[in-house]
């Protein structure tokens, strides 16, 4: 069973990927994700702050960078078990 270090860093590297698969970091002007993993109940809070000219919605790529993170800790999870 993966330590709950290892599910918040694995969460937090997921939600980066994709904030920087869809921005390059000097076009943000501020990005924060916030993990905690306690009793076994992940939260994931994603933030960009992104210029309002850039190309992708910035609540868009949250989302899916929210997603991202809860999906890489069920395939973490899901490796340990197999």
């Amino acid at each position: 069973m993966p330590t709950d270090e290892e599910v918040v860093q694995t969460a937090a590297e997921a939600a980066e990927g994709v904030i920087f698969a869809h921005y390059k970091q000097s076009e943000l002007t501020d990005f924060d994700v916030t993990v905690t993993f306690e009793e076994s109940v992940l939260d994931v809070d994603v933030y960009v702050n992104a210029p309002d000219d850039a190309e992708q919605d910035a609540d868009a790529v949250a989302d899916e960078a929210a997603r991202a993170a809860g999906d890489a800790v069920d395939e973490l999870f899901a490796d340990e078990d197999a």
